[in-house]
């Protein structure tokens, strides 16, 4: 028996087809692997780095929405939301977690999972810190990059000091709630008695306790505030830099980003160098190779930046010396 098809039919049976094609082609293809990104801060702070990070991913040829998704989870600062942010990534079943602001995040993704890689940015030595057994061969399912931001206090102190040599008191606030506290407030307090200088620790671990702490600081007429490093701190970069404005304190912070929005000097690591080697390394895992086997990564550069104009404001004379060293001098 033959069957005749007209012109008309077959084209519509051709246009069926053909329109199924494409169908069929997605149904085959494989669905994109995301990214977890676990922060203790928040979205607002977070874009700038987020977008570096980006960048070490587009190096190793992965670009967001194209060939990867990236899922966010960000805690605006309340630490005990990053256990069940981080189980929820563990559930969506990501590829990998990378875990900026500092241990506790990666803590927070080691207790979600023991087998999801994770690519963490942390501030002081993870060996110290129990994150991870050793820098070169980490093992497990952690790598990352380390920047020391916490562990450079006692070089932040001696920075200080110097531009404020006849400093009575140094206040220092630090978030008696972080992981590091402990560690940072005895590197500060041996780094004083061996400059002879006096320091009053103020603690703050929410916006309240910073608005108190200041209210502290202008009572015992503190000479310099140093600003401990820690994700909250960093989340209320402007609110620190307005109150030590408001209250014509000289302040030395952790990073840059304070000094960008009106803080008077930091000192740390390069984070645009941090955040695009994390960016890097979640490109390499996705690749194939194992976090274990991938070195935790050391800062290259430690940078001093001033504000000459919040100097100006604060009736300050930055020594030579400071600006002679300085990395960047924003006017």
């Amino acid at each position: 028996m033959t069957v005749t098809i007209g012109r008309r039919e077959l084209l519509v049976a051709l246009g069926g087809a053909a329109a199924a094609w494409p169908l069929a082609a997605r149904a085959q293809q494989p669905a994109m692997p995301a990214i977890g990104v676990l922060s203790p801060r928040s979205p607002a702070v977070d874009v700038p780095l987020i977008a570096v990070i980006r960048q070490g991913l587009n190096d190793t040829g992965f670009f967001e929405g194209r060939n990867v998704t990236l899922d966010y989870r960000w805690a605006d600062g309340q630490y005990d939301r990053l256990t069940a942010l981080a189980a929820d990534l563990v559930r969506r079943q990501v590829a990998v977690i990378v875990a900026p602001g500092g241990e506790i995040s990666a803590l927070a993704a080691k207790t979600a999972t023991a087998t999801i890689p994770i690519v963490y940015m942390g501030g002081t030595d993870p060996v110290r810190s129990g994150l991870v057994p050793s820098l070169n061969r980490p093992g497990g399912n952690i790598t990352g990059v380390t920047s020391f931001i916490f562990d450079l206090e006692p070089k932040r102190l001696g920075l200080l000091r110097e531009l404020r040599p006849n400093a009575a008191t140094i206040a220092v606030l630090v978030n008696p709630g972080s992981l590091n506290a402990e560690i940072q407030v005895n590197d500060i307090q041996t780094a004083a008695r061996s400059l002879g200088q006096q320091i009053d620790i103020l603690n703050a671990g929410t916006i309240r306790d910073i608005d108190a702490a200041f209210a502290r600081l202008a009572q015992m007429r503190a000479d310099a505030l140093l600003v401990a490093g820690d994700p909250i701190f960093f989340n209320r970069a402007s609110q620190l830099v307005v109150l030590a404005t408001r209250h014509a304190i000289p302040a030395l912070y952790s990073r840059r980003e304070f000094v960008a929005v009106g803080g008077l000097m930091s000192y740390g690591a390069n984070s645009d160098e941090t955040y695009r080697t994390a960016g890097v390394y979640a490109g390499r895992i996705l690749k194939g190779e194992k976090p274990g086997d991938l070195p935790i990564q050391l800062p290259t550069k430690f940078e001093l930046v001033i504000n000459l104009s919040t100097a100006r404001a604060l009736g300050l004379d930055v020594p030579a010396t400071l600006l002679a060293r300085a990395d960047e001098v924003i006017e």
